[in-house]
């Protein structure tokens, strides 16, 4: 098979299998937040097996088929704002030699759409903001959350790597 094929082919099934999760977890709300991290590891695979710029386009078509879709737009949201790019950023991130960097870096990646978002809610629904918790709290707890996330993951990306790649 062509070198090109196969990359459309691996691409346009993981984008496929990234728009079935997603639509599960908008119709299964309980486990909504762990089926979209799941559905981010397709993008991971599309950027293991074909490359970076692939897994942008499995990015786009799976974000933008996901907002079309999707009866519930909260599973989309999470996708394309929170799981969706991460695979493709910590692929390029993992390059950094520095632990301290890369650390540093994908901290950063998540901190800057959690303010974004964090300052919108405050925007919008200003009576909401600080009667549910302070701020410092939900960073801390983000950031800590986050950091098991990433470990986790680095270690499902092995796993796929070594054992169910070859």
């Amino acid at each position: 098979m062509n070198k090109k094929t196969r990359a459309l082919t691996l691409s346009a099934l993981f984008s496929a299998l990234c728009i079935v999760t997603l639509y599960i977890a908008s119709v299964w709300p309980t486990g909504q937040y762990g089926l979209v991290a799941f559905a981010s590891l397709f993008i991971a695979a599309a950027v293991i097996e074909t490359g970076v710029k692939q897994g942008i386009y499995v990015f786009i078509v799976s974000s933008a088929l996901a907002l079309l879709i999707l009866p519930d737009k909260s599973a989309a949201l999470l996708h394309v704002l929170f799981f969706g790019y991460y695979p493709i950023i910590k692929n390029l991130i993992e390059r950094v030699k520095n632990t301290y960097v890369r650390w540093f870096l994908k901290l950063l990646i998540f901190n800057i759409p959690h303010t974004i978002i964090w300052f919108l809610f405050k925007m919008f629904l200003p009576a909401l903001g600080e009667n549910v918790l302070p701020t410092a709290i939900v960073y801390l707890f983000g950031n800590a959350v986050f950091i098991l996330f990433d470990i986790g993951y680095s270690k499902v990306l092995r796993l796929y790597e070594y054992r169910l790649r070859s």
